[in-house]
């Protein structure tokens, strides 16, 4: 590894980032477990020996669907997060909340389940760490084209947030420019925008 010749630090190689090396763990206590989120405190021993606390939330996970249709319109869907008390603009995205269901699986049923839409083509877009600092949820994201309507009889019966949800259809370029004006805000919805724009721009 070589210095930066004017600035600290070291110019990275093609795989900087690949580095898997992990801290010890000396204590782990739970402090908290849900079926849908746990946390817990580890005690870690950093490389000269000194030990440090840390709160590790443990969520199950999530996955989200970048749909696009053949006029290359994005699919948004608008609901209420009580977090942060308003509405956000996000792509369909649920938690994997069912026993033993892959990422994709759990993308089809979230594509279906929040946009009444099946989708054809299905492709691997991003794999994100949501929070790392605290968290050890991890986000796939999938790009779906093909698209077409869930029959009506077989649509989902959406109940809280849920069914105060609005599908929006904004055409590609108009919603790079949300992302980059602050009108989409959600990190996993930025991402996935970004990351199209990227893959159409090589």
């Amino acid at each position: 590894m070589t210095a930066h010749p004017e600035l600290p630090g070291r110019l990275a190689d093609a795989a900087v980032g690949d580095s898997a090396q992990s801290w010890t763990v000396s204590r782990s206590e739970s402090k908290y477990d849900s079926p849908y989120v746990s946390l817990r405190i580890d005690t870690i021993v950093d490389p000269t020996g000194a030990e440090h606390g840390r709160a590790v939330v443990q969520p199950n996970g999530a996955v989200g669907v970048l749909a696009i249709d053949e006029q290359d319109r994005l699919l948004l869907v608008e609901q209420y997060r009580h977090p942060v008390g308003r509405r956000l603009l996000e792509i369909p995205a649920g938690t994997l909340d069912v026993a033993g269901e892959g990422a994709l699986d759990a993308a089809v049923r979230e594509l279906a389940e929040e946009a009444d839409l099946v989708a054809t083509d299905w492709d691997p877009l991003l794999t994100l760490l949501a929070t790392p600092g605290y968290s050890t949820e991890r986000w796939e994201v999938f790009r779906a084209t093909g698209l077409r309507p869930v029959p009506q009889a077989e649509r989902t019966e959406r109940e809280a947030e849920e069914a105060d949800m609005v599908q929006w259809w904004l055409p590609f370029d108009e919603a790079l420019d949300a992302v980059l004006a602050g009108r989409i805000s959600d990190s996993m919805t930025v991402s996935a925008i970004l990351a199209a724009q990227v893959l159409r721009t090589r």
